[in-house]
Parts: structure tokens; sequence; C-alpha cells
């Protein structure tokens, strides 16, 4: 690993992001073609999921989305890079934004200014993606929407920010030991959350998170600031529907670039709901993954903010709920599609 390798493959996803800041969508396919490998591996949030390489990519993701926000325009505010487990990866986080004109998986449209938040990953051999695994919040389309069809968030679900400290898109040279530190202090972190079932002053949390903490989840799940806020509408609902849940460590992605952390799992984790269940599922008791992509932001030796997306549609999937039919029953007449 080389310092200028992670700069040239910011430098080379620099390339995707253009193509999708000024859309030209006769061009986007060919675009595609020039940065991803033919055979490359996409793994994308519910119901697109697996596709087939990057003609794939472009005609079960990209062409429709542009069908349906003619004016489609990439935003990112986190670009970083690192080295995990010997292979190379870039991460970015940002929203797709634009005006939602035409029907989107079945969601209708506003005609307004929609945004949707999205957590990328993409890996690199020779300057071309052989590997993408990434989430879209499409729940936040929906509730934009109008078209919610699932419980309501118990913390705010809103536009999410990037960095408070604007420096999210990382160009500097690879500092090394900064990088290896963040990612430590954030596996360190992870590994207290583990020690959940001896109590909350076992898993520490005071000592690696800021005091003014910003917890950024998905549509579903909303956003909290400091530590009573995560604790409360996050982390207590969350250990008690699952509580037997473990991480995949030895198959997840993890990697630092200066005071960022990012994950990637696919899946990243597993677990059984029980108890009373989790934001209204019921307790299946039934066994499943989740696929959870974050970004951690270090300031001054604590985590203060933490950008998370979690695959709820996947986890309703799963459990056999269809997620799209509750939404589609909701918004028929939208459509136009009742039955006298």
């Amino acid at each position: 690993m080389t310092e200028s390798i992670h700069n040239r493959n910011k430098d080379r996803i620099g390339a995707l992001r253009a193509a999708l800041y000024d859309v030209d969508a006769a061009a986007l396919r060919g675009q595609l073609g020039e940065i991803f490998a033919r055979d490359c591996l996409v793994q994308l949030a519910h119901p697109l999921e697996t596709l087939d390489g990057v003609a794939g990519l472009y005609e079960a993701a990209y062409a429709p989305m542009l069908a349906a926000v003619p004016d489609l325009e990439r935003r990112d505010f986190i670009v970083m890079a690192g080295e995990a487990n010997g292979d190379n990866w870039v991460g970015c986080c940002g929203h797709y934004m634009g005006v939602f004109e035409r029907p989107w998986l079945d969601i209708p449209p506003t005609r307004h200014l929609m945004a949707m938040r999205y957590h990328e990953f993409f890996r690199l051999e020779d300057g071309q993606v052989v590997e993408m695994q990434a989430l879209w919040d499409i729940p936040q389309v929906m509730q934009q929407a109008g078209a919610w069809p699932m419980l309501p968030s118990l913390a705010p679900d809103w536009v999410v920010p990037g960095p408070a400290t604007e420096d999210g898109i990382i160009t500097g040279p690879y500092d090394e030991a900064k990088s290896r530190a963040s990612r430590d202090w954030v596996t360190a972190m992870l590994q207290s959350l583990q020690r959940s079932p001896e109590g909350v002053e076992a898993m520490a949390l005071d000592r690696y998170w800021h005091p003014q903490m910003m917890w950024y989840g998905p549509a579903g799940i909303g956003s909290m600031r400091r530590i009573a806020g995560f604790r409360n509408w996050h982390q207590i609902p969350f250990l008690k529907a699952m509580p037997d849940r473990s991480v995949f460590r030895d198959k997840g992605i993890m990697f630092g670039d200066g005071e960022y952390v990012a994950f990637t799992g696919w899946p990243g984790m597993s677990m059984t709901i029980s108890g009373d269940g989790w934001l209204g599922i019921a307790p299946s008791t039934q066994a499943i993954t989740m696929r959870s992509l974050d970004f951690w932001r270090c300031e001054k030796g604590l985590i203060r903010e933490n950008w998370v997306l979690v695959d709820l549609l996947h986890v309703y999937a799963q459990l056999g709920v269809d997620v799209f039919e509750r939404m589609r029953e909701l918004t028929i007449a939208r459509h136009g599609r009742m039955q006298d």
C-alpha cells in the first residue's frame, strides 16, 4: 500500500462523481463502462439487489432513476479511501437530488425536489471498479412522496448534513498513522458495544463519543444528538429487539482516512428479532442478516459524527413483509389503479 494508490483511486471515482453531477443521459452508460470492469460485482439495496455487472448497474439502477428524476445530480460530502484485508477501497457519502417527475420503484412522483442519501463503496484494481457495495435510502424517497408504508421513526428524519468541519472530501496526502489511529479507535468502540449484556457502564460510551455527538440514521430510524439521544431512540430499542446480534468482523471492510473511518459489510451483522420486536416489526424469532454501511468522523480523540445507513427494506423482506406492496395499496388512488 502506498500513499499514491489511494489518491489515484479517489481521482478515478472522481470521474464517476463528475458524470453523475452534470449527467449526460446519452453518455452515462459509456462513462460507467470506462470506470467499472465489465463483470464487476454490483450489490445495491433492496429491491435492486445484486446486478449483472456494469450493464445491470446502468439498466436496473441509473437509467430508471434518470427517467424518474431527469435532472439528477450527485452531491458527495464524504470521499475517503484506504486499505482493508489487502484490498483498496473508496467510500462516498452524499445525496442524489433532483425533481421527482415520474414514478420510480412504484413510488409516486411529487414534481418537487427530492433528496436520497447514499453510502457507496468501491473496490478498485488497476484503476477499475471491480466491486460496488451501496445502500441508497429508498425509504427516504417514500417519505418525501407521502407514501410511507412503515411505522413512524422514533427520531426525526431529515436531509442529513455533511461533516461539521466541511473536510469530508479528502484530497491531501494519505496519513497512514492518523488513519490507523482513527480506525483503531472506532474498532475499540465497536468492541466495547459488544459488552452491552453487562450494562451501559460496561460499554463506556462516554469514553469514545464526543458529548455533542451526532448519529445520522436512515429514514425509518432517524437522527439523534448526544449519547442520551442515541441510547433512547436507537440503541435501547435495537438491543431489546435483537440481543443476540453479532458483527461479521472477519467479513466486514473497515478502513481509515485521516480522521474518517468507514465500514461496509454485505451483510455486516446477524441477529434474531425477538422481545417486543423492532420498529413495529413483530418478534418472529427468525434469524436475519443486516446490511449496515457506516462513516465516522473523529475529533480530538473522540467520535463526533456517525453516518449510518441500514437496508431496512431488506430486513422486512427477510421476514416476508412486502413493503412495496403496502406502499402500492397506500397510494393506489394516486396511481389511478383503483377498481370499482
